[in-house]
C-alpha cells in the first residue's frame, strides 16, 4: 500500500483496518478499526487532519482532503460511495455519502443521513440527522430514515474487508 509521512507526520492505521494496496494515504490521517479504504481512494492529510472512524468504508476512487481551516472527519459506521469527494467537512456516525457526490468545506452530514449519488453539499451546508441531500446544489428532504439499509451496508463492508485481508493475492 502507498502510505506516506509528510513533514514527519505519519498516518495512524488501526491493525484491524484494511487499506487496499492501490489506495494512497498521506500525512495526518487516522483510520479506525474495521474500516476499509478501497482501490484508488486517496486520503491526503496535508493541510489538516483526516479522521475515519470504525467500521467505515471509503470506496474506490474517493478523494478525502482537508483545507487549512477545516479538518475532515468521517464517523463510525459510515459508507462513502465510489468516486465521492470529501473536503474539510464532517460526516457524522452512520451516514451514507453516495457515489459521485461532493461534500465541501465546513459542511456537516448528520447521523443516519444520506447524501444522494452525484449530489453536491456546498460549503457550510448542514444536512440534519435522518435527512437526505439530493441534487446540485443539494436540497434537503427531512424525515428520511433508512437505518437498516445503512447498518447492513456498513456490516457488509466490514465482512468484505476481512475477506480481502485474508485472501487478496496479487498475481502479476
Amino acid at each position: 500500500m502507498a502510505i506516506y509521512s509528510l513533514n514527519d507526520v505519519s498516518p495512524t492505521i488501526h491493525p484491524d483496518a484494511f487499506v487496499h494496496p492501490d489506495a494512497v494515504v498521506i500525512g495526518d490521517v487516522t483510520i479506525g478499526a474495521f474500516s476499509s479504504i478501497w482501490p484508488g481512494a486517496v486520503l491526503r492529510g496535508d493541510h489538516g487532519s483526516i479522521t475515519i472512524g470504525e467500521r467505515t468504508s471509503i470506496q474506490d476512487g474517493t478523494v478525502v482532503h482537508t483545507v487549512p481551516d477545516s479538518h475532515t472527519r468521517v464517523g463510525s459506521g459510515c459508507i462513502v460511495g465510489h468516486i465521492a469527494h470529501l473536503e474539510g467537512c464532517i460526516v457524522h456516525d452512520n451516514a451514507l455519502v453516495g457515489s459521485g457526490s461532493v461534500v465541501l468545506h465546513r459542511a456537516h452530514v448528520g447521523q443516519w443521513s444520506i447524501v444522494g449519488a452525484n449530489a453536491v453539499v456546498t460549503n457550510d451546508m448542514v444536512v440534519p440527522d435522518n435527512a437526505m441531500a439530493l441534487g446540485i446544489p443539494a436540497k434537503i428532504k427531512e424525515g428520511f430514515n433508512n437505518r437498516e439499509h445503512i447498518e447492513q451496508g456498513a456490516a457488509w463492508y466490514v465482512a468484505n474487508a476481512k475477506r480481502y485481508r485474508d485472501t487478496l493475492k496479487r498475481l502479476d
